[in-house]
């Protein structure tokens, strides 16, 4: 019996998952829902090597990509995403596949179709090898953005950028003088755009530069409250797993 686990942070997401490939495949049995980069790291460093791994790519917490830099990962992979930059193709062969969200069922069924235990370790090797070329492509980050704002066209670059935040599932960038300007971009693509090194995405809500953080709270249960420039009316409180991965950016 097949063991595999489902990388992803949205839970109707995963469940729906579970339940088509159990229609596809009753004989996979998923053991383990994962939610976050930190929580998969903790799974993989604790229990045996799945026979297969679905992996969402843009997690809660970052890109599951990260998740590789952590733990050593002996599994083949089908990638689930909604985003299509990451070489569709290149992963088209041999049990590994790459699906767009919403996943459906046909698309599904031919990337477990040539799945099997005697294949893991022809998939492994390919699968190291794809993610080696995507680790290694020089990544091109975003420099500026032109935003229509009234009657004119703003160029504002991403050095003049303090923080990305999301109202009303519309997406906008406050500048460290405090304008204001909506973008045309989700907050996941914004965050797909932006260096890791500069911007980091402390809620759904924000992604912040180090120079927006103004003071740092401790806050029960292992949580952070941040207090950004210039100040935002409501409290930002970031999660405990979250709030791990920003003191490690931090303290880069």
């Amino acid at each position: 019996m097949p063991l595999a686990i489902i990388i992803e942070d949205e839970i109707l997401t995963a469940n729906r998952l579970e339940k088509l490939v159990q229609q596809i495949d009753s004989s996979i049995r998923i053991v383990a829902k994962l939610p976050t980069i930190t929580a998969s790291v903790d799974w993989l460093q604790n229990n045996p090597s799945p026979d297969l791994i679905f992996m969402d790519i843009h997690l809660a917490d970052g890109n599951s990509f990260e998740i590789f830099k952590l733990v050593q990962i002996a599994s083949p992979i089908i990638f689930t995403t909604a985003y299509d930059q990451y070489a569709i193709q290149a992963f088209k062969v041999n049990s590994i596949d790459y699906l767009l969200k919403p996943i459906e069922k046909e698309s599904l069924a031919i990337a477990l179709k040539g799945f099997s235990a005697s294949a893991i370790s022809q998939d492994q090797a390919i699968l190291n090898q794809l993610l080696l070329q995507i680790q290694q492509k020089e990544t091109v980050y975003r420099n500026r953005y032109l935003i229509p704002h009234r009657d004119t066209l703003v160029p504002i670059t991403v050095d003049k950028v303090a923080y990305f935040g999301s109202e009303f599932k519309n997406t906008f960038l406050i500048t460290h003088s405090g304008e204001k300007y909506f973008i045309e971009k989700t907050m996941d693509e914004a965050e797909a755009e932006l260096d890791p090194k500069l911007f980091v995405r402390i809620t759904r809500q924000f992604i912040v530069c180090l120079q927006a953080i103004g003071k740092i709270h401790t806050y029960f249960n292992g949580r952070l409250k941040i207090e950004l420039l210039p100040p935002v009316k409501d409290e930002i409180i970031v999660s405990r797993e979250k709030s791990l991965l920003l003191k490690e950016w931090l303290n880069q």
